[in-house]
Formats: structure tokens, C-alpha cells, sequence
């Protein structure tokens, strides 16, 4: 469906590190699906992708920094994975509380494999049931989620998926909650 996000501006936050797989799918299904994308990044320039974590990638022109938005800009957040990016990204106030603020006004995020470490540090898991990378299960857990083992998981507009392996469903569920729009249930 070519208008099913006409209208709809999404955000991807990541910093160097992200798997690379995990931002260029998205952004191509959410785009066909007629949404404006824009890649936000803790710096200008350009943000290096990887395959598999440990392989250089391509790199990327960052539209927009954490300093220069608002979550209040978009309609929706994706939150690539990796294992390095989701670290450097929990390590930045503002893009922790860029992410924050989407919880805060209800509007849907889409965060696949490691990415949910990101939520831990935003303080939005307690009570929500969520799916991610296995090896931070006790991480989302210990910050108050209900983990299962799915390819796709979504609470009240909060969409998480574990691996590559699962971007068809990540992907597919991510776009149905943009469409939706604002749900009163996604709080922080």
C-alpha cells in the first residue's frame, strides 16, 4: 500500500554501529508505504553502518542530530539494532529523551534486536511485553518487561522484533502502527 503512510513523517535514531540490514529495510518498506523518512544521529555527517557487528558496511548522510529535533517533529520512531549503537545511543541524554518523548505523547515506536537496551535507559519497559535480541532477555526483564520469544511483539504501539530474520513482521507490524497513528495506552 503506497498511501498507507502518506502524510506520516518517521524517524530513525542511530549512531555508528547499527546493523545495517536493520536500517535499510525499514526505511525502505516505511518509505514505499508513503511515509517522509528522516535518519537522526547524535552527530552531522555521516553514521557507519555494519553487517553482522563486526563487518564495516556502507555509511549514511544523517538528515538531522538529537539537537536539532523533537519528537514532537514525527508521527513515529524506528530503533535499529546492533550491538554498538544502541550503546552509544543509551549513552546520550538527549537521544535518550528524544526517545522518551514519543512514550510520553503516545506515539508508536518500532525497535528491532538490541535496540530495546535503548528502552531500558529511556525508563518505558515496566510492564510491557516485549521481544528483542536473546542475550539481552534479562536486561528487558530486569527493567520491568515481559519478554517472549517471537519474531514480532507489539504492545500498545510499541513494536519489537529479535533479528534480521524477523524484518519481514517487524517491518509489516511497524508500518500497521504508524498507520494508526497515536495510542493513549503508549506511555511512559
Amino acid at each position: 500500500m503506497a498511501d498507507e503512510l502518506k502524510g506520516k513523517k518517521i524517524a530513525f535514531l542511530v549512531a555508528d554501529g547499527f546493523e545495517q540490514i536493520e536500517l535499510t529495510r525499514p526505511w525502505k518498506d516505511i518509505q514505499n508505504a508513503g511515509a517522509e523518512v528522516e535518519l537522526v544521529s547524535l552527530k552531522s555527517g555521516e553514521v557507519q553502518g555494519m553487517n553482522g557487528d563486526i563487518n564495516k558496511a556502507d555509511t549514511f548522510k544523517v538528515d538531522k542530530t538529537v539537537d536539532d529535533v523533537s519528537s514532537s517533529d514525527y508521527n513515529g520512531l524506528v530503533l535499529p539494532g546492533g550491538v554498538v549503537n544502541p550503546d552509544n545511543l543509551r549513552n546520550n541524554d538527549k537521544a535518550v529523551t528524544f526517545v522518551r518523548d514519543f512514550f510520553a505523547q503516545h506515539k508508536p515506536v518500532a525497535a528491532i534486536c538490541h535496540a530495546p537496551i535503548v528502552l531500558i535507559e529511556a525508563g518505558v519497559l515496566d510492564g510491557r511485553t516485549v521481544t528483542s535480541f536473546p542475550s539481552i532477555k534479562t536486561d528487558l526483564q530486569n527493567a520491568g518487561a515481559t519478554w517472549e520469544d517471537r519474531e514480532v511483539v507489539c504492545d500498545e504501539a510499541l513494536v519489537t522484533s529479535r533479528t534480521p530474520d524477523d524484518l519481514d513482521a517487524f517491518c509489516a507490524k511497524a508500518i500497521e502502527e504508524f498507520a494508526e497513528g497515536k495510542h493513549e495506552e503508549q506511555t511512559t
